[in-house]
């Protein structure tokens, strides 16, 4: 009977199985993306709520803008903060659980994300960009990971 080679990166005949190295390919870095998106949601999210108190609870915080097409009261902004906040903290909590309905939420709270800090931006414009920048990361991250199936 012929020997078949091993596949690459399987064992070799002079190495166990337990000590190869796994790929570190596309899929290496995203699966490592996927906990950090998990942390990176639930953190925003901690950010988020307590931009909510802040502008819930004190309604001088945050700077006022005059002549914007999104203008909203900043109590009402608080409150979209909260909600939002909390959405983005159960999502990241339920993404570093390995839950499969978070990672589809995932994708639609960081959306959500984005949109709400892009209207938010003239009231705190550098944390809006980077909240933007961590959604952007979010949703590249959930949706390029691959999760691996038993074979």
């Amino acid at each position: 009977m012929a020997q078949t080679a091993p596949p690459p990166g399987g064992p070799t005949p002079t190495t166990p199985a337990s000590t190869t190295r796994p790929d570190h390919g596309a899929g290496g870095w995203a699966s490592g993306g996927v906990v950090f998106a998990g942390v990176l949601l639930f953190v925003d999210g901690v950010l988020a709520v307590l931009n909510g108190i802040a502008g819930i609870a004190k309604d001088d915080v945050y700077a006022r803008i005059g002549g914007y097409t999104y203008e909203f009261n900043l109590t009402t902004w608080g409150w979209i903060h909260l909600v939002i906040g909390v959405l983005l903290i159960v999502t990241g909590a339920g993404i570093l659980r390995g839950a499969a309905w978070a990672r589809a939420l995932g994708v639609g709270m960081a959306a959500l994300s984005i949109v709400a800090n892009f209207i938010w931006l003239p009231y705190q414009p550098i944390w809006a960009v980077i909240a933007i920048a961590i959604g952007v990361f979010v949703i590249w991250s959930l949706l390029t990971d691959r999760p691996r199936t038993a074979h």
